[in-house]
């Protein structure tokens, strides 16, 4: 990458491939997903040393829920071991870290851990974190609409009025999506800030990825020519 490459100012990454990846070691997936923990610590190295200013990762999704519970139950604990962890070395690198998703079921005190490190790195000004834990497009969507007409909106409706009732509003929406793994789809991931954003897929599973994976991710997005639905 070079300097005059326009970086994206939210790159968006769906981390798929760590059970696929203990797979082929023989190993048990929650090892997968340990190992899925020390790409996103890669990751998120790289991306603040790009400069870029956002970067949000699929961590949980609604769906989730329907693995087995050994797994779930495998999965938060790891999200409590890495909060605890992490959260004092992300306030000394300037990380703030924010959550997008639904918090009502998850367990309480994976809520109050999360709550925790939003407010320890609330004052951060460097990379913008956003893990997205129970999140789903469509109920995020759904979500909006009934804030919606509980705030008893009429119509006409802007798309910014609508954008007010997302979880995040404020957080631009994504210029890269990244997904891993060789799957292509967007499996439910930011479906309605997805409109225009650059969709790059790698045959790498998540745990392999690195610093590298990302440039080339980016390298991508800065050779694409944006239109936004206006001719050439």
């Amino acid at each position: 990458m070079t300097s005059q490459q326009v970086l994206p100012r939210h790159v968006a990454i769906i981390m798929d491939g760590n059970g696929r990846w203990a797979k082929k070691r023989f190993l048990p997936r929650l090892l997968g997903h340990k190992a899925g923990v020390k790409a996103i610590e890669r990751t998120v190295r790289a991306a603040d040393a790009m400069g870029i200013e956002c970067l949000s990762l699929y961590a949980f999704s609604t769906e989730n829920w329907k693995r087995p519970e050994k797994e779930v139950s495998g999965l938060l604990s790891i999200f409590r071991f890495v909060l605890r962890r992490k959260v004092e070395e992300m306030k000394q690198k300037n990380v703030r870290l924010r959550f997008s998703g639904f918090r009502d079921g998850m367990p309480k005190d994976v809520v109050e851990l999360m709550e925790w490190a939003e407010e320890e790195t609330r004052s951060n000004t460097g990379l913008t974190l956003v893990p997205c834990l129970n999140y789903g497009g469509r109920q995020e969507v759904l979500h909006a609409v009934e804030k919606l007409l509980v705030a008893g909106a009429e119509p006409p409706l802007t798309e910014d009025a609508f954008r007010q009732f997302l979880y995040l509003p404020d957080l631009p929406d994504p210029d890269l999506i990244v997904r891993t793994s060789g799957e292509k789809r967007l499996s439910n991931f930011w479906l309605w800030q997805s409109s225009y954003s650059e969709l790059y897929f790698t045959d790498t599973l998540w745990p392999d990825f690195d610093g590298k994976e990302l440039e080339n991710a980016v390298t991508y997005f800065a050779n694409r020519e944006r239109r936004y639905g206006a001719l050439k």
